[in-house]
């Protein structure tokens, strides 16, 4: 392939199997390899692609170009831009394996010029908001509103945007709790881009702790660090789960993030617990619905109970605490 071009795959069709297919396989690729996201499709005027938008009159479930419509006016588009060429026919499996048979067949790729391809990956991307806070790119900056907490991600740094369902639901139970109480001692775990550390220090304004098994991902925390404001309050640092010198010279935290996934949060379930003060809350992410039973025996076996479960795009998040049983909460 020409190096100025990289591949792109599209596919229209509805906003759930959009979501699904591009929140599914950025879990599957390293950043560099894929850029993927899921949008509304914007005007005809603003698409500079073969794949054309379908009429908002034809319901057909099939159709030209990648078309794959539900009985919906408004289509969304699935796009994947790949770091190198990708083999087609394997790509076409994972999509089948996600969303079926139909939606890996109306995939469509083409080659695309090579412009900053993850940027170009964020360009339909509206702001997210989630409760009081708003995830958003540097496009979007115009269209904030004051009151809220908006949190900037660059276009380049494209994963962990808050578009992603365990991101929301996280954002979704960290507003609830703040309506309740104001946490101290937080730490973020498995901390990404930094969006939930950065979230809860806007909030509270204070310091909040954040890990990274991944240096780079710890680099970007950083520099997203100082592009929202809060470089005092969070300084990301390269850690397997708690164990770092910095995180382990909290005793107790009143509040822990680790949005992650089914495995590794069982594995560092003991490890959570002896950090989690008497009281304080959990919030987890990174399930899927037949991950949660699982993960709620694991943490009820070191003194948790669930307090609230939230579902979006088939993704759980759960809120849970140390300590004395309390009436479930369970947000809608």
């Amino acid at each position: 392939m020409n190096p100025a071009s990289t591949t792109l795959a599209r596919l229209v069709t509805d906003e759930d199997t959009a979501k699904l297919i591009a929140d599914q396989l950025s879990d599957l690729f390293e950043p560099e390899d894929l850029a993927a996201s899921a949008f509304e499709m914007p005007e005809e005027n603003a698409i500079h692609t073969s794949v054309p938008r379908p009429s908002r009159q034809d319901h057909l479930r099939h159709g030209a170009m990648g078309t794959l419509m539900p009985d919906l006016e408004t289509p969304w588009l699935c796009e994947l831009y790949f770091g190198e060429a990708p083999d087609e026919a394997a790509i076409r499996d994972l999509v089948a394996g996600i969303a079926g048979d139909e939606a890996a067949a109306a995939l469509v790729f083409e080659a695309v010029e090579a412009r900053d391809w993850i940027a170009a990956a964020l360009e339909g991307m509206v702001p997210v908001d989630a409760g009081r806070f708003t995830v958003h790119g540097a496009h979007s900056r115009d269209t904030l509103k004051l009151n809220r907490h908006n949190i900037e991600i660059e276009a380049a740094l494209a994963f962990g945007t808050g578009h992603h369902g365990t991101t929301r639901g996280c954002l979704l139970h960290l507003d609830a709790l703040l309506k309740r109480r104001r946490p101290v001692n937080v730490v973020d775990i498995g901390s990404g881009t930094g969006i939930l550390a950065f979230a809860t220090a806007m909030a509270i304004k204070d310091f909040v702790h954040a890990g990274e098994l991944d240096p780079d991902s710890v680099r970007i925390a950083r520099e997203n660090a100082r592009l929202n404001g809060v470089a005092p309050l969070v300084r990301p640092v390269v850690a397997a789960g708690l164990r770092h010198p910095q995180l382990m010279a909290t005793r107790f935290y009143d509040l822990v993030f680790a949005n992650i996934l089914a495995k590794p949060l069982k594995g560092l379930a003991p490890e959570i617990a002896r950090a989690t003060a008497p009281g304080g809350e959990l919030i987890l992410s990174g399930l899927l619905v037949g991950d949660v039973p699982g993960v709620l025996a694991k943490y009820r076996a070191f003194g948790f109970h669930l307090v609230a479960k939230r579902q979006l795009e088939g993704w759980v998040s759960l809120i849970l605490r140390r300590g004395g049983a309390k009436p479930i909460r369970r947000a809608t």
